[in-house]
């Protein structure tokens, strides 16, 4: 008797971690940009877009850009977007020829904090 709660129990295990939802337990990384993580580009972009693999908490989710000095080139606080809560942007000041950085620091709604930057660069005219 005590074997067969035993099978049962450890069936009734098995069972529940093959379907589960793989998404519940990752992390928000980094999905894709735009502009493209380590890209050039012709011209100064007005926001960068970063695409995350998880919906962000925005209140504890943010990015910043800056210069190759380190000086930030931000037109705003970085905001994630109502209607697609894995999309965050960061307006920018109007950016001449250059490299810069964007730092980010990302919190999902599975309460998992992420960071990380890249770099791209406007080649200009």
């Amino acid at each position: 008797m005590v074997t067969h709660r035993l099978v049962m129990a450890a069936a009734t295990l098995a069972a529940a971690i093959a379907l589960e939802p793989r998404g519940v337990l990752a992390h928000a990384f980094l999905e894709h940009a735009s502009p493209a993580v380590g890209s050039s580009v012709p011209a100064a972009p007005a926001v960068v877009t970063i695409w995350f693999t998880q919906q962000l908490e925005p209140a504890f989710t943010t990015a910043t850009v800056t210069d190759k000095s380190g000086t930030d080139v931000d037109s705003g606080p970085a905001e994630v977007d109502a209607k697609d809560p894995t999309e965050l942007r960061v307006p920018l000041k109007p950016l001449p020829a250059g490299t810069y950085t964007v730092t980010w620091h990302a919190l999902s709604v599975d309460t998992h904090t992420t960071q990380g930057h890249f770099t791209f660069e406007v080649a200009g005219r």
